[in-house]
């Protein structure tokens, strides 16, 4: 087996065996990476010096009898990180040349337990879209179909686990930024509770939704990451003060009498047949295992789309005034204050970016903050109340991640409404500050991957994680890999 393909607790099996080194197994990544990433702009910045000496470091800990969920893994992280000496984007030419001299949370808790960092990976900017086609930068392939979009906006670091160009990687999920690009890249991707990871050093997009979640080639490696970085920080007032527990003790493959709510407002009109029969296959599957599956209602999902978008962008508007060209970052020199701003601003930020900080503007806007904001914020009470009604009588609720596999790259980037209706399964999640997780459970005909999602109440990651291990026990949909050797050939 290629060292490349090894799934995190294999690698970590592999490295306590001293059947290779960290060194090895870094360069097999880098080696890698630097022939594929031509081919899918997965990686914005590529770390090899410093993953190397990473690497030597971690053989070093090893050699010393240490040992750690993560030591010597090599690791890609969202370009939205902070990360202490490497240059750090968000995917934005306002922040093209930006070095943090710290790192997030997330970020600093890795690299303690000797994580190896290949990477920065690519982003919608500011982490705004669905389809990563809104970076500054360059426009992240799907390595199924180089000419399909891996999905957004965490699509870099789903499109590097998938191509076996790292073990695992962190990435954001603000309205499904993690689930969607793993179920369109067909890898298992986390959004963890509100409030279970700390949120200190990840450039803000929305305050009350924003979360740094895990994508990973399965589920066992999914739980392994959020045991590392979980739990209280006193950096961030909104993480819960409580150390996460070990997540991977607790797969144990048994889901007899586990409860599974269907809500009937997830199959809709317009979703693709095959995304749909997946599915509902895998629910199936997983009542084969023991679960009890019924179905439920969540009746203000249909508004939950606009409510997602007032609450985000108005959000976002606050969040990325702090970019004006002043402090850090590009600087556009004006007139005079006001005219930097505006030319700093005009500049660096990208179509999408600008759209949702007048749409948040305006909504924030005297005469319009009680008809818009507020009345959101109202629903999205309903929302949250619904979902509390519907976990008193069920343990899990699974539903499709994305309406629809992988589009075409360009297909829906001149309708922003068709390119946000793609987050419509994933964005209550958000809303509802609950925990969810994508699996893959399946292609459609063109050989394209389906996600299976399921949610669990607050801080029930134990559950979620539980559930997806157990099916992909008895599944392969997570398995399967694209055939870069032939698609990329030559490349």
């Amino acid at each position: 087996m290629k060292l490349s393909s090894l799934t995190l607790h294999e690698a970590r099996e592999g490295l306590r065996a001293r059947q290779f080194s960290s060194v090895e197994l870094a360069r097999a990544f880098l080696t890698r990476i630097h022939e594929l990433n031509g081919a899918l702009n997965a990686f914005i910045t590529v770390n090899d010096e410093e993953a190397l000496a990473q690497a030597r470091t971690a053989d070093e800990r090893i050699a010393n009898g240490e040992d750690t969920p993560v030591l010597g893994a090599p690791i890609a992280l969202k370009d939205v990180l902070s990360t202490r000496g490497l240059r750090t984007t968000a995917g934005s030419r306002i922040l093209e040349n930006y070095v943090p001299a710290w790192d997030a949370t997330s970020v600093a808790r890795l690299r303690a337990a000797g994580a190896v960092f290949l990477g920065k990976t690519n982003l919608d900017e500011f982490a705004m879209g669905s389809s990563t086609e809104n970076s500054g930068f360059q426009v992240t392939h799907n390595p199924w179909d180089r000419t399909r979009v891996p999905g957004g906006s965490s699509g870099g670091s789903a499109a590097a686990v998938a191509a076996d160009l790292c073990c695992a990687a962190l990435g954001t999920d603000t309205g499904g930024s993690v689930r969607q690009p793993a179920s369109l890249c067909g890898v298992t991707g986390l959004k963890n509770t509100y409030g279970r990871v700390s949120r200190y050093g990840l450039i803000a997009y929305g305050s009350s939704l924003d979360s740094v979640g895990v994508l990973a080639k399965d589920a066992r490696d999914a739980a392994i990451m959020l045991g590392v970085i979980g739990g209280g920080d006193p950096l961030d007032s909104t993480s819960v003060d409580a150390p996460a527990p070990d997540y991977a003790a607790g797969l144990d493959g048994n889901v007899r009498g586990l409860r599974i709510g269907v809500p009937r407002e997830y199959f809709i009109p317009g979703t693709q047949t095959e995304v749909a029969d997946a599915v509902r296959a895998g629910i199936e599957q997983l009542r084969a295992l023991g679960a009890v599956v019924q179905e439920i209602s969540l009746p203000s999902t249909g508004v939950a789309l606009p409510v997602y978008y007032m609450i985000a962008t108005a959000e976002a508007s606050a969040n990325l005034a702090r970019f004006d060209g002043v402090r850090y970052g590009l600087r556009v020199q004006g007139a005079d204050l006001i005219d930097t701003y505006r030319r700093t601003r005009g500049a660096g930020f990208g179509d999408e970016v600008k759209r949702r900080i007048m749409l948040g503007t305006y909504a924030l806007s005297a005469g319009y903050y009680d008809a818009y904001y507020i009345r959101a914020q109202k629903v999205r009470t309903l929302i949250k109340q619904e979902f509390e009604r519907a976990f008193a009588d069920v343990d899990v609720i699974a539903t499709p991640v994305s309406p629809t596999t992988a589009f075409k790259i360009g297909e829906k980037a001149d309708d922003p409404i068709q390119m946000y209706l793609a987050d419509i399964f994933t964005l209550t999640c958000n809303l509802a500050g609950i925990c969810g997780i994508s699996v893959p459970c399946g292609f459609d005909a063109a050989g394209l991957p389906i996600g299976l999602q399921l949610l669990g109440k607050a801080f029930d990651e134990n559950v979620i994680l539980r559930a997806a291990d157990a099916y992909q026990r008895h599944t392969n949909w997570h398995t399967r890999k694209p055939m870069l050797s032939l698609t990329y050939q030559g490349c």
